[in-house]
């Protein structure tokens, strides 16, 4: 990591682009994490990124150095982030819209329609340094898609204070500084989101799942592909804990147990239509750049239909969170895939 010296710093003052580029480089995987954290969405996370860059430059002045450089850019992106909350018009939920299809009806319309999944090729480097003593959650743990829509609702504040405290282990009065409050304030904001966290969120969700790129993991998610793919129904729903859990924003629609979600997923093997599956990674989690072949052209392209990330716990899975196709570019993924050859 670039140590911050003076001489670098008054570089940047005076106008040298690269001595800031130098300082703050270090840290703006990080930022960007913490940035989605709060707001959910990567392209949100990557405009407050930028707004967090440039007020840094202006406001490098105001750099006295009396916290590290590291917690002066963690105060104005995490404020940025919180008035883009306070001011955004969040994404309006999509309707649904797949002429002559009529879907399973919900379990419940979901609040978190602007969520986006996060590449994990984003993620490495992003914590270059030891988290704070007091940090609650592993990284793989506080990445999560589940854990991210938790975030989300939370009150801006409370959802600050717990990333600060509970996810990147910041001490309280550090915490306060970066928020302009007090200890107490940060105190009492902490313990009504941890309370609210732990109600809306399975206690054992984490704790259950294979470690990336086990053994046991392989050998789930090739047993998803291969029913994915073949298009048996039968074989995807024996995979579903009872309690598995769906949804797919834009769209609120979220669905509970194997019966609704396999109900969901018979609509998508309809009319002939395959698929081919091309696997990447999500908030730490296996995931998949979904590609339909119309059953006119069984061996012709692949179009992009859509994004799947899958949470998985001992041998089955407990959720699938569907995005659309237009999420594909972030994880380097075609529009479409060429014709099978014989």
């Amino acid at each position: 990591m670039t140590t911050v010296t003076t001489d670098l710093i008054t570089r940047a003052r005076a106008g040298d682009g690269d001595a800031f580029r130098q300082m703050t480089e270090p840290h703006l995987r990080e930022l960007k994490v913490h940035c989605y954290r709060m707001l959910g969405s990567i392209h949100d996370a990557e405009d407050a990124l930028q707004d967090t860059l440039f007020t840094a430059w202006q406001g490098l002045d105001g750099f006295e150095g009396r916290a590290s450089l590291r917690t002066w850019l963690y105060r104005i992106a995490t404020n940025r982030c919180l008035n883009m909350r306070r001011s955004t018009n969040r994404r309006m939920a999509k309707e649904w819209n797949v002429p002559g299809v009529v879907p399973p009806e919900p379990t419940r319309l979901g609040e978190v329609v602007w969520l986006e999944p996060y590449p994990d090729a984003l993620l490495h480097g992003a914590v270059p340094q030891p988290l704070g003593p007091e940090a609650r959650y592993e990284q793989t743990e506080s990445i999560s898609i589940a854990f991210v829509t938790a975030l989300q609702l939370l009150p801006p504040r409370q959802l600050a204070v717990l990333i600060l405290r509970d996810v990147l282990g910041f001490p309280a009065r550090e915490a306060a500084d970066i928020l302009d409050t007090t200890v107490e304030s940060v105190t009492s904001a902490l313990k009504r989101a941890r309370a609210t966290l732990h109600r809306r969120r399975s206690a054992d969700s984490r704790e259950l799942a294979p470690a990336a790129g086990s053994a046991a993991e392989e050998a789930i998610v090739a047993k998803f592909v291969t029913a994915y793919e073949s298009g048996d129904l039968d074989g995807l729903v024996a995979l579903l804990t009872d309690d598995v859990f769906m949804s797919m924003p834009p769209m609120p629609f979220e669905y509970e147990g194997r019966v609704l979600v396999g109900e969901f997923c018979a609509l998508l093997f309809g009319g002939g239509r395959t698929f081919r599956l091309v696997p990447t990674r999500a908030n730490g989690q296996p995931a998949f750049g979904l590609y339909a072949r119309p059953s006119t052209d069984p061996r012709g392209p692949s179009h992009g239909s859509g994004f799947i990330v899958l949470t998985l716990i001992g041998e089955q899975i407990s959720a699938m969170s569907r995005f659309e196709s237009s999420v594909l570019p972030l994880f380097g993924l075609p529009e479409a895939l060429p014709e099978l050859r014989t």
